[in-house]
């Protein structure tokens, strides 16, 4: 298992800058944040460490070069966003852009790309499923002949009143994972497995990795803080953050040892890759590295 981070929390670092310093605290891979150019709509988007509307193999060269050397492989290209967007237009750029990535992730040699499937959130997850085939399958098909995997992450998007009721990502519940597994029957999708997520919805977040352990493509290592005296006030109807908030692993709910072993017991080799989102460092990029010098280190306990 190689022990990582997902670099769009270094977004104000220039690639060299974000290689050097998690080459610098021993971290061996990066998820690189890979947005397209613009202003983020959301917190810890936006973010392009590498730009793949403009990659060509000179680029692409330089890239590996700079990472080699630096003992640093990319486990994975990321892009975010909702690919189900109920704006035809913002739909349409996402995925344009993701072909991009596609293209970026076969071109370096790195193969996986971690996204959302998406949602459009006030439809019901049949009506979001007949959504997924229309829009997914010529993904895959693509991504099929270009041998990239796609790596779904498991996280809702349900934060904000303007994501509410469903979220913008229909890939949260093991329920849902076999509905879309078996929907788009494609070897080249699987998961970016977060136990954070499963934590608030108050969901298992071990028995999924014994079940679909031959979908696990890639994990995320997150921590989520859940506050059962705010739950209780606001209840589960409550848009998340008011009952709970991501934290760096190790001071959150996660039972990381547990969650780790059972990683180790199906035999889990491939990268595992820190999101840090925690408010409580983020005042300055000197608490932002602190935040993942403080995580790494508590997580090489295991790792």
């Amino acid at each position: 298992m190689k022990l990582g981070l997902i670099t769009s929390i270094l977004g104000d670092l220039s690639f060299e800058e974000m290689v050097d310093f998690v080459s610098g605290i021993g971290l061996e891979c990066i998820e690189v944040a890979c947005w397209p150019g613009g202003d983020a709509e959301r917190r810890y988007a936006g973010v392009s460490h590498i730009d793949c509307a403009s990659l060509d193999g000179e680029k692409a060269a330089y890239i590996l070069k700079y990472c080699k050397d630096r003992g640093v492989d990319i486990s994975a290209l990321a892009f975010y966003p909702n690919m189900l967007d109920p704006d035809l237009e913002k739909r349409e750029a996402n995925i344009a852009h993701l072909f991009k990535v596609i293209d970026a992730s076969k071109m370096l040699g790195v193969n996986l790309v971690t996204t959302f499937i998406g949602r459009i959130p006030f439809k019901n997850v049949d009506e979001n499923l007949a959504e997924v085939e229309k829009v997914w399958k010529p993904i895959l098909k693509y991504a099929e002949k270009q041998d990239v995997k796609i790596a779904i992450e498991n996280c809702p998007m349900l934060f904000t009143n303007d994501e509410w009721p469903g979220g913008q990502n229909i890939m949260t519940s093991p329920s849902n994972w076999r509905k879309v597994f078996e929907l788009l029957g494609s070897d080249h999708l699987g998961l970016n497995y977060d136990p954070s997520h499963f934590v608030w919805q108050q969901l298992d977040y071990i028995k999924p990795i014994y079940e679909f352990k031959d979908k696990l493509f890639h994990i995320h290592f997150k921590d989520i803080k859940l506050y059962k005296d705010r739950l209780s006030d606001v209840g589960i109807m409550a848009t998340p953050l008011q009952f709970m908030a991501p934290k760096i692993p190790g001071l959150g709910d996660v039972d990381w040892q547990k969650f780790i072993s059972a990683l180790t017991d199906i035999g889990y080799k491939g990268p595992a890759c820190q999101e840090i989102e925690d408010r409580a460092f983020e005042d300055s990029m000197e608490s932002v590295k602190k935040s993942i010098i403080l995580s790494t280190k508590y997580l090489r306990n295991f790792v």
